[in-house]
């Protein structure tokens, strides 16, 4: 299964692609301008692996939750690429890309994102052991570190940039495996490949964002 991915929703853009099970991919971590470099990290990719768009069986995104200007970037190329070319879309969890990258079979792991605002973007999830993708347990959450309800006992990795944005949390989470670590477009790839597969894409113009938080500016007081 051909397949594009791109990921813009934190200060890693990264662009994959696997074609004919060969890998083909581009990252640069910044804090900005990810909107000037992802297409030219498209066209890059698309050459390297000499296919066109109009080869491929889909485009697949990350979705968020993550920043906000970053996750609209994401939507809106894949739209325009996958319109041109008539393609489906995919939009991919950031949370479910970050425990892709860290997870081992059959493990449970808790991935913790920095929200900014004092809060945390937040999921549990479980890696399959047959087929080594992982799926999650509940529902995607924003809420301040404290705030997070889940048992340490039951986590056997906790993963994200959060761990370094609110150190009480390796201490809370002490017994698991933590790893400081951003989404990828290959992870995201992968667990699209599960969702083209199953039939799941959808037309570019329902290709749709997840923030999770309404309230996007933050006004300091006092």
């Amino acid at each position: 299964m051909n397949l594009l991915a791109l990921d813009t929703a934190t200060e890693r853009c990264s662009v994959a692609a696997r074609i004919n099970g060969v890998w083909f991919e581009r990252s640069v971590d910044t804090q900005r301008g990810h909107a000037d470099i992802v297409l030219t990290m498209i066209d890059e990719v698309l050459a390297e692996a000499s296919v066109k768009l109009v080869d491929l069986r889909g485009i697949a995104y990350g979705r968020g939750p993550g920043a906000f200007t970053g996750v609209r970037i994401a939507v809106g190329v894949v739209q325009g690429l996958a319109f041109g070319a008539c393609l489906k879309t995919v939009g991919v969890s950031n949370l479910a890309a970050v425990a892709q990258q860290v997870a081992g079979p059959g493990e449970r792991i808790l991935v913790c994102m920095d929200a900014r605002m004092q809060e945390v973007y937040w999921a549990e999830l479980r890696c399959d052991p047959d087929s080594g993708l992982v799926e999650h347990i509940g529902a995607e959450r924003l809420s301040a570190a404290a705030g997070i309800s889940v048992d340490p006992s039951t986590i056997e990795v906790i993963a994200g940039t959060a761990l370094t944005a609110y150190p009480e949390l390796g201490a809370r989470f002490a017994s698991a495996r933590q790893l400081i670590v951003l989404p990828r477009a290959r992870d995201i790839l992968l667990l699209a490949e599960r969702e083209f597969g199953a039939g799941h894409g959808v037309e570019p113009a329902d290709a749709q964002p997840v923030y999770l938080r309404d309230q996007v500016t933050f006004v300091k007081t006092g």
